[in-house]
């Protein structure tokens, strides 16, 4: 599995399950169109495009090209790069009909497609070399912030402080503290 260093923004849930499974990074979910709405998302993303820098890997449909022209306008290019998937006629096997322009999206496609489009977007791709030790859902247990008592509390309080949404999952805050900070900034911080 190859390590990203930028953060990947697609779609939706099935996407990001499909890139999960060919490349270890952190990969944000911008809800469909729901992005539109949700400043705490968009803030979110310029904080992560400033540190890590952002990957957008959309659907090669309408809707994808409209969401994919709203990140460009609310984030700086600067940060951005666009990985793109051919347009490939079919349907995903979980759906029962083709897409409404029908074609694939993310989550139809091939491993090595995904891979190759990531490569032609200029994606960090780490091969396996040392890796610094990242922030674990022990790390948060330790800290107090999942597993216990007044855990939801002080996740809140933290996402508060560090100005992050504060309807991340722990799995989210898990792969958003990652991609922040390292796990020795972690241990540092005051909770």
């Amino acid at each position: 599995m190859l390590k990203v260093e930028e953060v990947i923004v697609v779609e939706g849930r099935y996407d990001k399950n499909a890139l999960s499974q060919v490349v270890d990074a952190v990969i944000l979910e911008t809800g469909g169109f729901g992005i539109f709405n949700d400043r705490q998302k968009q803030k979110l993303l310029r904080t992560l495009a400033e540190k890590r820098g952002l990957i957008v890997l959309t659907d090669s449909d309408g809707a994808g090209f409209v969401i994919r022209n709203f990140i460009k306008g609310c984030v700086d290019p600067a940060y951005v790069r666009h990985a793109y998937i051919p347009d490939i006629r079919g349907k995903e096997r979980r759906k029962s009909a083709p897409s409404k322009e029908g074609k694939l999206g993310v989550e139809g496609m091939r491993p090595q497609v995904l891979l190759e489009a990531l490569r032609r977007a200029g994606a960090s791709v780490n091969e396996g070399s040392e890796q610094t030790p990242a922030i674990t859902k022990a790390d948060l247990y330790a800290r107090g912030l999942s597993g216990g008592e007044g855990s939801a509390q002080k996740r809140r309080a933290l996402q508060s402080r560090l100005d992050l949404p504060e309807h991340l999952s722990a799995d989210a805050l898990l792969d958003v503290l990652n991609a922040l900070m390292s796990r020795e900034e972690f241990y540092d911080l005051e909770l």
